[in-house]
């Protein structure tokens, strides 16, 4: 398995230079970001070998007034995504302890960056687990430090970054690009080619994956090759926490197909089974918490 898993991690993270280039533009409160994940999950999989990701923070939602109002609507907001999605977000937080600070979750994401791309995408993906379903509020710091450390970044390091005029500058540098590209809703998918004089194809919010597929083929001027998913142990230790419903879509398998293969993997104790509100996630045993 290791071979698999190895080869696996190359073909998703591999640094060789790729014909197409997507900019990512995401809020990591916002939960629309969240129910993306399965079919960012599939592209990346059967695809991933013709892109490569830039995710730009749009801080859009950096400037709620927060009130009583404001939070309810929120909650509803979250609970609605959730249902339709399958990707289970408990908008509870938002009555019980509302995020104050927006901004410190993205500057906190660009410090863990300045640790390597991948580190800041793995930290990006903590805080939205913590978030959607651990329910803690990612506008406090000692949150924030406990996914660095979850996801393996230099504590120390991260603490002092995120306080640095380093990742604020290049949050602010994010947010520019958002204005810049006028991208006024998230998600938003960008898809450049190598010919820096051609325009991007811009995709606003979350679509039907053959949409994104027929995208790709525009862009290539053909249809893409297409590669088959690893196996499903190790889809699992590649990602460590996925919802049923990731699983479903990245195998064109119904919910309850997923669940069954899931179901084997549990039995033979190579996962555990984490209820949520909405649908179920699955992490790899002694994989700690949530990932």
């Amino acid at each position: 398995m290791n071979y698999e898993l190895n080869h696996f991690h190359q073909n998703i993270c591999s640094s060789e230079k790729k014909p197409l280039e997507i900019y990512m533009f995401v809020d990591p409160i916002c939960p629309e970001c969240w129910s993306l994940e399965p079919l960012l999950k599939k592209l990346q999989i059967e695809y991933g070998q013709y892109f490569k990701i830039r995710y730009v923070l749009s801080g859009q939602l950096a400037n709620l007034n927060i009130n009583g109002k404001n939070t309810t609507d929120l909650a509803e907001k979250w609970e609605k995504t959730a249902s339709r999605s399958g990707m289970s977000c408990d908008g509870d937080l938002w009555l019980k302890d509302p995020i104050q600070s927006p901004f410190l979750a993205s500057v906190a994401i660009k410090a863990a960056e300045l640790q390597g791309k991948r580190a800041g995408i793995r930290f990006l993906r903590r805080i939205q687990e913590v978030l959607f379903l651990e329910n803690h509020n990612i506008s406090d710091l000692e949150v924030l430090l406990a996914c660095a450390k979850d996801v393996n970044i230099d504590t120390d390091e991260f603490l002092q970054d995120i306080h640095s005029h380093t990742a604020s500058k290049a949050f602010q540098c994010d947010l520019k690009i958002t204005s810049e590209m006028e991208v006024d809703e998230i998600p938003t998918l960008v898809f450049f080619n190598e010919n820096i004089h051609e325009e991007g194809i811009k995709i606003s919010g979350v679509y039907n994956f053959k949409i994104y597929e027929k995208i790709l083929e525009e862009m290539l001027n053909g249809p893409p090759i297409k590669q088959d998913p690893p196996s499903l142990e190790v889809f699992m230790n590649y990602y460590k926490l996925v919802a049923t419903t990731e699983v479903a879509i990245v195998y064109d398998l119904t919910v309850q197909e997923a669940e069954r293969e899931l179901k084997k993997l549990l039995l033979q104790q190579k996962v555990e089974r984490i209820p949520a509100k909405f649908g179920d996630f699955w992490k790899v045993r002694g994989e700690g918490k949530l990932s």
